[in-house]
């Protein structure tokens, strides 16, 4: 059973991923670093976290743009 739920579970983290870059794609904006967390990745029991760091300032201030 925990294998299963750790299989959805990274199943919906790229999922997830993917169709957050191709929101962010349609507003004109591309983060490298967007991706699953690999920490999260290697627990006994992996349920991964999505990573979006190491952005630039404007490129945050873009992203607050989209939101709002």
């Amino acid at each position: 059973m925990e294998a299963r739920h750790s299989a959805l579970c990274a199943e919906e983290a790229e999922d997830a991923v993917k169709e957050l870059r191709a929101e962010l794609a349609k507003a004109g904006i591309i983060l490298p670093s967007l991706g699953l967390d690999p920490v999260s990745l290697v627990r006994e029991a992996p349920c991964p976290l999505v990573e979006s760091v190491r952005r630039s300032p404007g490129t945050a201030r873009r992203l607050a743009a989209v939101r709002r």
